[in-house]
C-alpha cells in the first residue's frame, strides 16, 4: 500500500526476506500460499522462564501445533525446554497453515535454544511426526524452484527416493539438528 493505493509486489519472497539477518533462531521456510511457493522467515526466541510455568507464544503459527512440536523436540532430541519461555514469529504477518512449516519452526526453536545458527544458504521445509520423523511436503519442486530463484544453495527437506543435489534429505528431527546446527 502506498500513497497512490495498492501497488504490485513483483517478488513477495524477496520482499519478505529483505530485512533478514541470519542469527540464531532464524530459519527460512519454503511454504505455499495455495499453489504459489513463497519463502518466509521463521523467528524463535527461547529464554529461561521467570515463573514456574513456561510461556509459549506464537504469532502466525498455531499455538497447539507449537506445543506439540516442543513436546516432540524434548522427547526425540533430548533438548530440555521445560523451563524455557518460547516465542515464535512468522515475519511479515503471514498466518501459516502449511504442515511443512513444522521442520522450520522446530529448527528455529533448537537454534535459539542452543545459540547456534544455520548457514545463510539453507531453506527448510517438512512436516514433523510424533515420532520425530520428517514427512513429505506437498509440491516440493515448486518450493525448491523458488528457493533457487532467490539464491539459496541447499534445502533441508524430507528424504525422498529421487537424487537431487540441492536437497539435503533428512529422515528425522534429531538427524536434521545434528547435521545442520553449527
Amino acid at each position: 500500500m502506498s500513497e497512490r493505493g495498492l501497488s504490485v509486489v513483483k517478488n513477495p519472497s524477496a520482499a519478505l526476506l529483505a530485512e533478514r539477518q541470519n542469527a540464531d533462531g532464524s530459519v527460512v521456510l519454503a511454504t505455499l500460499e495455495g499453489n504459489r511457493p513463497i519463502l518466509v522467515e521463521i523467528q524463535a526466541l527461547v529464554n529461561s522462564t521467570n515463573f514456574g510455568y513456561p510461556k509459549r507464544t506464537a504469532s502466525g503459527f498455531d499455538l497447539n501445533r507449537l506445543n506439540l512440536l516442543i513436546a516432540v523436540l524434548e522427547k526425540r532430541t533430548k533438548l530440555n525446554l521445560s523451563d524455557k519461555d518460547i516465542y515464535i514469529n512468522v515475519v511479515g504477518g503471514l498466518k501459516l497453515a502449511d504442515p511443512a512449516a513444522d521442520l522450520a519452526v522446530a529448527m528455529a526453536i533448537a537454534s535459539a535454544a542452543a545459540g547456534r545458527k544455520l548457514d545463510d544458504g539453507l531453506v527448510v521445509f517438512g512436516e514433523v511426526g510424533l515420532g520425530g520423523e520428517i514427512r513429505s511436503a506437498r509440491l516440493p519442486n515448486k518450493r525448491i524452484a523458488e528457493a533457487k530463484k532467490l539464491g539459496f544453495t541447499q534445502a533441508i527437506a524430507p528424504k525422498s527416493g529421487k537424487k537431487n543435489s540441492f536437497v539435503r534429505g533428512v529422515h528425522d528431527l534429531r538427524q536434521a539438528l545434528i547435521d545442520y546446527m553449527k
